[in-house]
C-alpha cells in the first residue's frame, strides 16, 4: 500500500476494518468444527457409521474446493464487502436449514451450502488486510486473523456440547445461525474495500486484470512454485485442527484416554488456545527476524515431535494432555506465515487467486484425510454399538493418528523448498503494487 494512502486513513479505523470481517472466519470456523461437539448426536440421529460421518463433515470441505479459484477470481475483481455479505448469508442459511434437517441426504446438500460461504471468507480476511496493512506487518496480522478464527474453534468444542446437552443440538445449531445475523451487520456497518487515496490503484488493478482475463491470472497463479508449496505446507500443518478439532478428538480421546465428553472438549480446545497464542506471535516473530523459512522449518519440526510425544507415551492424564494439545497448536500455528509467503510472492492483482489455489491444497487435503481416518476406523469396526454410536477398537485410533507423523514429516521437507522472500514482495510487478 502507498504510503499516502496509510496516512489518509486514521489508523485506528484499518484495525476495525479488517477484524470486522474477521469476524466472518470466526463464525466460519465454528461451522467447520461444530461436528465434533455433536458427532455422537448426529451418528445416533441419521443411524451412520463412522466414514458416513467425514463424508457428511467433508461436504463442507468439497464446496470449499469447487468454489475457492472463482471466489479468487471475484474477489481480485469485486467489491470485497458485498461478496462477505453475500457468502456470509449462504452460510447462515445453509446452517440454519442444517438445524432442522430430517433427512441424510438433505442435512449433506446444508453442509455443502454453508462451505460455500466459507470458500469466500478467509481470502476475503486476507484482500482487506494487504490493502489496509503493509507487507512488513503482514504475519502478525494474518495471525491475529486466524486467532479470531480459533476463538469460533473454541466455541465449536465446549460451549457447544454444553449448548447441545442443554437444549438439543437442533436448538443449539439455530442459535448459531442466529449469530451469523449479528455478524452480518456488524461487516454492514464497518468494514471498507480499501482505505481512502487507493480508488485509483483499485481500478489500475482491475484494468490490468482485465487486459490479462481470466486464463492470464489463472496462468499467473498456478506457475508459481511458492503458492504450491505454501498452500501444501499450511494444509499439512493445519491438519490437527480439521481432524482433531473439527470431527474425531473427541471420539479418540474417550476412546484412548477414556475421558468425558467435557474433558475431551476441553483438551481439543487447547489446540485452539494454542493457536490464538502462537499465531500472532510466531508472525511476530517472523516478521522481525526477516524470515518466513526458518520459522516454518522450527514450527514444522516442533509439531512432529509434539504429536510423537502424544503417539508414543502411555497413560496420559488429564493435564498432560491439555499440555500437549496446548503445544500442538502453538507448533502448528506456523502454517499462517503460509499466506505472507503468497501475498510476498504474487502480483498484488492476483492476490486472492493465488491464495485461493493455495485454499483449494489446504481443503481439499483436510477432505481426503477426514474420509481416510473414518475409513481406517471403519476397517477395524465389528459392529459393536453403544448407545446407538460404533465404538471402535484402541487399534482403529492409534493406526489412523498414523497420518500426523506421516504428515508432518512432509511439511518438514516442503519447508526446505520454499525461496525466501525476507518479508518483501518479490515477485510483484512494479505497477501493480499498491
Amino acid at each position: 500500500m502507498t504510503i499516502h494512502a496509510l496516512q489518509a486513513t486514521p489508523h485506528p479505523y484499518r484495525w476495525l476494518v479488517v477484524f470486522s470481517g474477521a469476524l466472518f472466519f470466526f463464525y466460519e470456523f465454528i461451522q467447520m468444527h461444530m461436528f465434533n461437539a455433536i458427532s455422537g448426536d448426529l451418528m445416533r440421529e441419521f443411524q451412520v457409521s463412522a466414514s458416513q460421518l467425514g463424508n457428511l463433515s467433508a461436504m463442507y470441505l468439497y464446496a470449499d474446493v469447487i468454489f475457492l479459484l472463482p471466489a479468487g477470481m471475484i474477489l481480485d475483481r469485486f467489491s470485497t464487502k458485498k461478496v462477505m455479505l453475500i457468502a456470509i448469508l449462504f452460510c447462515i442459511a445453509g446452517t440454519m436449514l442444517f438445524a432442522i434437517a430430517k433427512v441424510f441426504a438433505f442435512a449433506a446438500v446444508c453442509h455443502f451450502l454453508a462451505g460455500i460461504g466459507n470458500a469466500f471468507c478467509f481470502l476475503s480476511c486476507i484482500r482487506l488486510a494487504s490493502r489496509w496493512f503493509p507487507s512488513k506487518m503482514l504475519a502478525m496480522i494474518v495471525g491475529l486473523v486466524v486467532t479470531f478464527a480459533m476463538v469460533g474453534g473454541m466455541v465449536a468444542e465446549a460451549p457447544l456440547t454444553y449448548l447441545a446437552q442443554a437444549m438439543g443440538w437442533r436448538s443449539a445449531l439455530l442459535c448459531n445461525g442466529g449469530l451469523g445475523l449479528v455478524i452480518l451487520v456488524i461487516i454492514l456497518a464497518f468494514v471498507k474495500d480499501y482505505p481512502k487515496g487507493y480508488e485509483q490503484q483499485h481500478q489500475r488493478q482491475v484494468q490490468q486484470l482485465e487486459s490479462l482475463g481470466f486464463w492470464g491470472s489463472f496462468r499467473l497463479a498456478t506457475m508459481n512454485k511458492q503458492n504450491w508449496f505454501a498452500g501444501i505446507y499450511t494444509g499439512l500443518l493445519n491438519l490437527p485442527v480439521m481432524l482433531l478439532c473439527a470431527l474425531w478428538g473427541n471420539m479418540y480421546l474417550r476412546q484412548i484416554h477414556g475421558l468425558t465428553s467435557v474433558q475431551a472438549s476441553s483438551v481439543v480446545t487447547m489446540i485452539f488456545v494454542g493457536t490464538i497464542l502462537g499465531g500472532p506471535l510466531i508472525g511476530a516473530w517472523s516478521d522481525r527476524l526477516g524470515l518466513r523459512k526458518i520459522p516454518m522449518l522450527v514450527g514444522a519440526m516442533l509439531s512432529l515431535f509434539t504429536m510423537l510425544s502424544l503417539l508414543l507415551a502411555h497413560d496420559l492424564s488429564y493435564g498432560v494432555l491439555l499440555g500437549i494439545f496446548l503445544m500442538l497448536g502453538f507448533f502448528t500455528s506456523a502454517q499462517v506465515l503460509g499466506y505472507p509467503v503468497i501475498t510476498e510472492s504474487n502480483n498484488r492483482i492476483v492476490t486472492s487467486t493465488a491464495t485461493a489455489l493455495a485454499s483449494i491444497l489446504i481443503m481439499g487435503g483436510a477432505a481426503v484425510f477426514q474420509l481416510l481416518f473414518g475409513y481406517i476406523l471403519d476397517g477395524y469396526w465389528d459392529g459393536l454399538m453403544i448407545n446407538g454410536i460404533p465404538a471402535y477398537p484402541n487399534k482403529a485410533f492409534e493406526h489412523a493418528m498414523l497420518i500426523f507423523p506421516i504428515t508432518l514429516g512432509i511439511a518438514i521437507v516442503i519447508s526446505f523448498l520454499f525461496r525466501e522472500t525476507h518479508c518483501r514482495e518479490v515477485n510483484t510487478k512494479a505497477g501493480a503494487r499498491i
